[in-house]
């Protein structure tokens, strides 16, 4: 029992010494994918406040 338990714990201790660097390609994947959404973002944001304020205002004509 003990010879498995050394073993066991021998595997999650390289387990945790073996993770992968983070690499430059990481780096420039990562980048790829953030820039459109930092760019976009703003729009995004005024394009949904502006259909929500004009559907605040189109339901308060309905009521009317």
């Amino acid at each position: 029992m003990s010879e498995r338990w050394e073993k066991k714990k021998e595997i999650r201790k390289n387990k945790r010494k073996d993770n992968a660097p983070y690499t430059f390609g990481d780096f420039v994947f990562e980048v790829f994918f953030w820039i459109p959404e930092l760019l976009l973002l703003p729009f995004r944001m005024l394009f949904w406040l502006v259909r929500g304020v004009g559907r605040v205002i189109g339901n308060l004509f309905d009521g009317i």
